[in-house]
């Protein structure tokens, strides 16, 4: 590709990936650009301070990275409607890992017995944000249906947004921070 640009979608209409023409705001576009948005917001956690390789939370990097790329994935078969079978098994295992990962995290934090109210550190805030975004996409992809999302695809942003929300509790504790709580 020579240029960024190629003016074919001035009038409102994008390709999917099996040619089909449709408008930019079909739910499968709507679905992927989502996912594409939260690729970024996943990117912004991984850009944090909390993050590099000093830190100690350095190792979700890694996990960060790892997610980004499954979210590509997804976004991939978003806008091809179900044409890579062979991803059952690769989001079935993902799935696995994350539950791992946050049972992991989640033994190291204190019991919850309120509603969480986003604030300190900001870190936190971020990813708050992109497990609400993480729930968007997920939502989103629902209301396309099992015709055109795996149920292993709807697992995974499932269980994603559940190792945000711990994540996002994870970087408070080490920040010595407070959680706010709602009640």
């Amino acid at each position: 590709m020579s240029k960024i640009y190629t003016g074919k979608g001035d009038m409102g209409t994008t390709s999917l990936a099996d040619g089909r023409k449709v408008s930019k705001n079909h739910p499968q576009v709507v679905a992927y650009g989502k996912t594409d948005e939260l690729i970024a917001w996943v990117g912004l956690i991984r850009s944090q301070p909390e993050f590099a390789k000093t830190a100690p939370l350095n190792r979700y990097n890694t996990i960060l990275h790892s997610i980004q790329d499954h979210l590509m994935h997804i976004a991939a078969l978003l806008a091809s409607a179900k044409e890579k079978i062979d991803i059952v098994p690769y989001f079935s295992e993902a799935v696995a890992t994350l539950e791992k990962t946050i049972d992991a995290m989640d033994s190291q934090l204190p019991a919850l017995h309120s509603f969480i109210l986003p604030s300190k550190p900001a870190t936190s805030s971020i990813i708050h944000i992109t497990r609400t975004v993480c729930r968007e996409t997920e939502r989103l992809s629902v209301t396309l249906g099992t015709d055109v999302v795996y149920a292993e695809i709807l697992a995974y942003l499932n269980r994603l947004s559940d190792f945000f929300f711990v994540l996002a509790r994870l970087v408070t504790l080490h920040s010595g921070c407070e959680e706010d709580f709602f009640v």
